[in-house]
């Protein structure tokens, strides 16, 4: 009979991701005993299996791209990837799935790495196999998410790509059916179309990217479109088999589409199904609903930090968590009972509500920060939407040739602030940290103006804006 062993820290942390490493720096930083827990790899899915790996394949497929707008670089690019290459390439941005640099990382900063899977036994303890660790001040849940798979008869069977096959294959599929139309459909459709598969992307609603903006989706849809890729909106997946090796899918339209691997990118769900949640009054399998501290509602001690808690499902957004939730663990510990949680406060994750940034690496970027006009309008706001063709900026057209693009603000007609901004075009994704420090700082109208954009760069379309809020 193995004994088991205890071992008391200050904090324990499930999940050693982007997101448990940054709790795990910010408590060490602090002087707390920290100690980490993952069952795979240590650098979690951002590292391994989604942003890292899936921007090394889109990387080469941006550039040539870029390369075919300009005069004198067009016919020199004219050619096929290498796909092998940049396959081979992407596998040394995943350290071929090894973890031994990161492992390294975690030494470096002073955390005790626990490999196993970790679950809560009761009140700030963790069981890892016969070893039972307990917390004096905080259990951080970093566990992360887990793609859906619809529930279609026989899908198991056929062996369906999820977001981690499709940014791990060894081969490019002759024929790939891509499910789904958001980030992960759009740029996996993006840089297997391009890597030479023929794309049939099935979308249920009416466009692409609806969390943004309508315009973003549809200049990338048509963008796919232009690149070869079949894109079918309105369309759901009646069945899917496999035989012979090929996938035979059916539509609700009664289409028949044959392919070679099928990707389903139709969501996500929280890893909290196998943590021990009930015996901590939790259901398992949920989101962990939190406090802008990141503590799970009604708890002294549990956090839940990252997409695990469903705020924002970004890595970045989940590491800006981490640092708040950090910061907020080490106050609690040593005594603090008055954290500095209003908003935009050291210990309040404000961003999540009022400012979360992303970027969509397809071809042309999308990029947007804060509310688009819908989703401020529905919160209330008094609000007017600024438009801009991205085109007439000058900066634009030294780019490429044929540059397109839209750029739009949303400013509060009531406090003269931004509430969101949007981009998209090629190379748009470097416009949106300004437009994410003009939201975040709440920088008025009145004062953008004094910010020049230097020209001929794109961020001269930000006087473009202010022109046109101006002008109309």
């Amino acid at each position: 009979m193995t004994e088991t062993e205890t071992i008391a820290y200050d904090v324990v942390v499930l999940g050693a991701g982007p997101v448990g490493e940054n709790v795990a720096d910010r408590t060490r930083a602090a002087g707390l005993t920290t100690a980490v827990v993952e069952s795979e790899l240590v650098g979690g899915e951002c590292s391994y299996w989604a942003c890292m790996p899936s921007k090394a394949l889109l990387r080469p497929v941006i550039a040539q791209a870029d390369a075919r707008r300009l005069p004198g670089l067009r016919q020199a690019v004219q050619g096929p990837l290498d796909a092998d290459a940049i396959l081979a390439h992407r596998n040394y941005f995943t350290s071929d799935w090894k973890d031994d640099g990161q492992v390294g990382w975690l030494d470096g900063i002073g955390a005790d790495l626990y490999r196993g899977h970790g679950r809560l036994t009761g009140p700030r303890t963790v069981a890892v196999g016969d070893t039972v660790l307990t917390a004096r001040h905080a259990v951080a849940v970093c566990t992360g998410t887990r793609a859906v798979l619809p529930d279609l008869p026989g899908l198991a069977e056929v062996g369906p790509w999820t977001s981690r096959e499709a940014t791990s294959a060894q081969s490019v599929p002759g024929r790939l059916v891509v499910v789904g139309g958001g980030v992960v459909a759009t740029e996996m459709a993006t840089a297997w179309q391009a890597l030479g598969s023929q794309v049939t992307l099935l979308v249920r609603g009416k466009g692409l990217l609806n969390r943004m903006e309508p315009f973003a989706g549809e200049l990338v849809a048509e963008a796919l479109a232009a690149a070869g890729a079949d894109v079918r909106t309105g369309t759901s997946v009646k069945s899917v088999t496999r035989t012979d090796g090929t996938v035979v899918v059916v539509t609700d339209t009664g289409d028949r589409i044959e392919a070679d691997e099928i990707l389903f990118a139709t969501g996500r769900a929280p890893r909290t199904d196998d943590l021990g949640l009930d015996t901590v009054g939790l259901e398992p399998g949920s989101w962990l609903p939190v406090d802008d501290s990141l503590r799970v509602t009604g708890s002294e001690w549990l956090y839940a930090v990252g997409d695990v808690n469903q705020r924002a499902l970004l890595t970045h957004q989940g590491k800006y968590q981490a640092r708040i939730a950090g910061a907020a663990i080490a106050a609690r510990a040593s005594g603090t009972t008055d954290l500095d949680a209003g908003p935009w406060g050291a210990h309040a994750a404000t961003a999540d509500h009022a400012a979360v940034p992303q970027v969509v690496f397809t071809d042309p970027e999308a990029a947007a920060v804060g509310l688009s006009l819908a989703e401020a309008e529905q919160a209330g706001h008094r609000v007017r939407a600024v438009d801009v063709d991205l085109s007439s900026v000058a900066g634009a057209g030294l780019y490429g040739e044929g540059y397109k693009g839209r750029a739009r603000m949303v400013v509060d007609l009531e406090e003269e602030i931004l509430r969101g901004v949007t981009f998209v075009g090629p190379g748009v994704g470097e416009l949106i940290h300004s437009a994410t420090v003009a939201v975040v700082g709440q920088v008025p109208i009145a004062r953008l103006w004094h910010a020049v954009p230097s020209y001929p760069t794109i961020s001269e379309v930000w006087l473009r804006l202010l022109e046109a809020f101006r002008d109309n």
